[in-house]
């Protein structure tokens, strides 16, 4: 048997413990990248008769990766600035 604890932080309001042992690892992942699971104060993995703080390895392979701006973003950035320049030359 296995399965996750998901501790969520809700501040004044207290603490709740999610546990559900149909949930699979994939899917905990999953919860987090979507915002479902927020404010997580820890994740334990619980396989039979131990217990293992996996809350670094699951928020790392939840994180979403860094997408820099599209082309037409730095093109129309440029243009900005350009336009922001002739703003400030003297007449």
């Amino acid at each position: 048997m296995q399965y996750f604890v998901v501790m969520i932080d809700y501040g004044r309001r207290g603490r709740e413990a999610i546990v559900d042992p149909e949930i699979t690892r994939r899917e905990v992942i999953s919860r987090i990248a979507s915002g479902e699971y927020s404010n997580i104060s820890f994740i334990h993995e619980i396989a039979d008769c131990s217990v293992e703080d996996i809350t670094a390895e699951i928020l790392s392979e939840a994180a979403l990766p860094d997408i820099g701006p599209a082309g037409a973003d730095l093109q129309a950035s440029q243009f900005d600035h350009i336009r922001d320049l002739r703003k400030h030359e003297r007449a």
